[in-house]
């Protein structure tokens, strides 16, 4: 029921509620002021409110006030119960216009959905949930990576839901900033800009990052000469499908078994990926040879505060916050190598 009131006073019915409220309020406050006036001020403020309530409720109980039974009160009663009716009506119908005309389940969905989104923080926010989109959305669930989907489409949101069973999702243009909001940019972690529009994607990249300067936004653009416009807007980095399945599809003739071996990763039951892990901030540091190489990650590269690349990095490597390390892990190696780092940072300290 208290959500029913939240999403009533969110409809455009309740500021005419609201209104026929103030009317009747007002009908009763003149219509007790109106038999007292006409009792000569003699009758019980009491009596000439609940000679009110009667006549506007239609109950007419009895005449708590005698001066109404006159022919004076009596027209005043009739005008009185004319208001008073006609403010009852309005009330009602305003309230059943907004029970037949909302769809109190949906709105009551996006209310949980709103809820839930404002829970997230450090999450991946995908605007465009067509083809590109739908893979974008597969590989964070694969990974096990909180995201909300933004469409303007419902029949392709609800595509979207009916085929991977994600129900964090907005309908809106991820164009607005509003939208945006909503989606909890201010907390986000990342913005995919995968519409079918170039243009959408770049005003999506300069909401974004007007929004969140410090979102990462990986834009898709058709038109390589969109390129360089849609980074200057805001996108950290730019992908452009065609180019990319061009490079695929050399790669397959030239190298097949790399090629082999990386979708082999995608395919494992493992769910297998070449990961980045950032050493947390605070940390006191450590070594890779300190930090082990178990079954569950291993370590390809590691990139230092000075950006400089240490590939195969030998055990004395040293690991210090603000360093990245590249892995192939799984998603569950990957949280196991980020709590390793956490520990082993907070070992050091210790030691």
């Amino acid at each position: 029921m208290f959500t029913v009131l939240q999403i009533f006073r969110e409809s455009p019915y309740y500021p005419k509620f609201m209104g026929g409220l103030l009317f009747l309020a007002a009908v009763h406050a003149v219509g007790t002021v109106g038999y007292l006036a006409l009792s000569g001020w003699q009758a019980p403020w009491m009596d000439a409110l609940y000679m009110t309530f009667n006549v506007v409720t239609t109950l007419g109980f009895s005449e708590t006030v005698e001066a109404a039974k006159g022919t004076a009160g009596r027209l005043y009663t009739m005008a009185v119960a004319f208001l008073g009716i006609a403010g009852t009506w309005y009330l009602f119908s305003t309230f059943t216009a907004f029970i037949l005309e909302t769809n109190l389940n949906q709105a009551y969905r996006r209310r949980r959905m709103e809820r839930t989104i404002s829970a997230l923080g450090g999450h991946y926010i995908v605007c465009g949930i067509g083809r590109v989109g739908g893979y974008v959305a597969d590989e964070l669930l694969k990974t096990r990576r909180d995201f909300v989907v933004v469409d303007p489409d419902p029949a392709a949101l609800a595509a979207h839901e009916e085929r991977t069973g994600h129900r964090i999702h907005l309908q809106g243009d991820a164009g607005d900033d509003a939208v945006l909001a909503r989606a909890g940019i201010a907390r986000a972690a990342g913005v995919f800009a995968v519409t079918s529009d170039d243009s959408k994607n770049l005003v999506v990249s300069l909401s974004a990052k007007q929004l969140n300067p410090l979102v990462r936004v990986v834009a898709r653009v058709h038109d390589r000469g969109n390129a360089e416009k849609t980074r200057r807007a805001g996108a950290d980095e730019i992908v452009s499908p065609d180019f990319t399945g061009g490079m695929r599809i050399a790669s397959a003739m030239l190298r097949p078994n790399a090629v082999h071996v990386m979708d082999m990763m995608l395919h494992t039951e493992e769910n297998l990926r070449v990961e980045e892990v950032a050493v947390p901030a605070g940390s006191a540091g450590t070594t890779v040879g300190a930090l082990g190489r178990g079954r569950e990650w291993l370590l390809v590269a590691v990139r230092d505060a000075r950006s400089q690349w240490h590939f195969n990095p030998v055990p004395e490597t040293a690991l210090a916050a603000g360093d990245t390390i590249v892995a192939i892990v799984s998603p569950e190696g990957r949280r196991l190598l980020e709590e390793a780092l956490a520990s082993r940072g907070t070992a050091d300290e210790r030691g």
